[in-house]
């Protein structure tokens, strides 16, 4: 099986998949990806209806071009369940929450094949979207990053991990492990979702964006949301402003007649060039829908 495709995601929003008010709203929203959700919004006596109700939502959240994808429950007795509902060509993802490590991942992955095999799907199809939420799966970032081609983006589960760690989530306490997600996941070429703020906080959006602005600075790409209002303002801070898209076309413009005068390195607009600002450049326009 060969690595999935790389991602350009920015926003991507829960949604109860049995919360029929929400799901028939959700094409409209905005979002690169809306994850149905089965784990944290779903009460226990409540899975197998949330489940049966997959195939619907999926169509109906997707009708409008968002990426669709699963968050399934960690515990393998509802996670085996929840795949099988899951897998299917309307839905690209798996949100796997509380990963333990890599060979977590790689058992999921062995599930998810068997289903996409059962139902004619490329074995490949259903990529992951690997979250770590406890202390003891923090050393193996990396590993987990690395563990199979189906990930393709890796994030901290902010408000579990500050319980498991008794802290209070704010930009400090998440300083240092957000920086190990960034690292691992740009080491491991996937997208680094989250941010250095508290996620279920959306009362005040400025302090908000505030927060998503210092978190794209330093390296991460994408970020799940909970509340419709934080969409657009993940969009326009995760994602490059026409402006910057402007900007990068006629940087990489200049560097390439450098390049081909001979020159390594060029003046461009007050700032000398190079090749990492280049590639920096390069990766802009990748993200620019």
């Amino acid at each position: 099986m060969t690595r999935a495709s790389p991602v350009t995601w920015r926003s991507l929003m829960f949604v109860p998949a049995t919360g029929e008010k929400f799901v028939a709203k959700a094409h409209t929203r905005g979002a690169d990806v809306v994850i149905l959700d089965l784990e944290d919004s779903i009460p226990p006596g409540e899975k197998q209806a949330a489940r049966a109700a997959l195939p619907a939502a999926a169509a109906s959240v997707g009708q409008a071009g968002a990426e669709v994808a699963v968050r399934i429950n960690r515990a393998l007795d509802l996670a085996v369940p929840d795949i099988a509902a899951a897998v299917m060509p309307a839905v690209g993802t798996l949100m796997l929450p509380k990963v333990m490590g890599p060979e977590h991942i790689r058992l999921l992955s062995e599930v998810v094949a068997a289903r996409e095999a059962a139902q004619g799907m490329l074995i490949g199809h259903t990529r992951f979207a690997a979250i770590v939420e406890t202390p003891d799966a923090l050393p193996l970032l990396g590993a987990i990053a690395a563990a199979d081609p189906r990930v393709v983006a890796l994030g901290i589960g902010a408000e579990d991990l500050s319980t498991e760690l008794e802290a209070v989530p704010s930009g400090d306490m998440l300083y240092v492990y957000a920086m190990m997600v960034v690292a691992a996941a740009r080491a491991a070429r996937i997208q680094p979702l989250g941010s250095v703020g508290p996620f279920a906080d959306f009362s005040d959006l400025a302090a908000y964006r505030a927060s998503l602005k210092r978190s794209r600075a330093l390296g991460f790409a994408c970020q799940a949301c909970i509340h419709p209002a934080q969409v657009p303002i993940i969009n326009e801070e995760y994602g490059p402003s026409p402006a910057e898209v402007e900007r990068a076309r006629r940087l990489i413009g200049a560097f390439d007649v450098a390049l081909a005068e001979g020159r390594g390195a060029v003046a461009f607009e007050g700032q000398m060039i190079d090749l990492p600002v280049v590639e920096r450049a390069r990766r802009l326009l990748l993200r620019a829908r």
